[in-house]
């Protein structure tokens, strides 16, 4: 099979899952916030979230992997059901879990792939996270370095990736405790 027909099939694949879960009233959002693993663990306590996949988003060559994944930021996928968790909880849930002022990356992981971006999907999408930066910019008394970039094709992250917390206990605490998140959260957040 030739190069130009996989990627055309793995393209209609790849929109094909998009769409299904608007088949069953669930949506999905992108969120980029540093280190994927983070972040899929992250919402995946949320109530209301069926699924965070680790992948990559915001670039335009096809078919990125953990190796080669220049003009991509590792983000999050994540499946929600919009009867048990609003798009704004979910925004508001985003910004408590990363450090929305760190320009250079996020905590350890520094580099364009770890900046922090949430992909809107729609002009009320952009709007929710645009009012809600304002106002973590207004909690914090910071600039806020996420930027807004409109969504665009989501390539899921290898399997290795895929639910590494849960998968990797130990390994995943050595990497959260070295990289020093939940002090930094803590210190950026405090009670707020």
């Amino acid at each position: 099979m030739n190069l130009r027909l996989l990627a055309a099939v793995a393209s209609v694949a790849l929109l094909g899952a998009t769409a299904a879960p608007a088949a069953s009233g669930l949506k999905t959002a992108i969120f980029a916030g540093g280190c994927f693993w983070s972040m899929e663990k992250a919402f995946e306590a949320e109530p209301g979230v069926v699924d965070a996949v680790s992948g990559y988003a915001g670039g335009t060559r096809a078919h990125p992997s953990y190796d080669d994944h220049r003009g991509y930021q590792e983000a999050v996928k994540v499946t929600y059901n919009p009867a048990k968790v609003s798009y704004a909880q979910l925004v508001d849930y985003y910004f408590h879990h990363i450090d929305p002022t760190d320009a250079t990356g996020m905590i350890c992981d520094k580099g364009p792939s770890y900046l922090s971006s949430i992909f809107v999907g729609s002009p009320e999408e952009q709007a929710t996270a645009e009012a809600a930066k304002a106002r973590v910019a207004q909690v914090l008394h910071a600039r806020v370095a996420t930027t807004m970039k409109p969504a665009a094709t989501f390539y899921p992250a290898e399997a290795y990736h895929q639910d590494f917390a849960r998968r990797n206990p130990v390994r995943y605490e050595e990497y959260s405790l070295g990289c020093g998140r939940e002090r930094t959260l803590k210190a950026v957040w405090g009670g707020r």
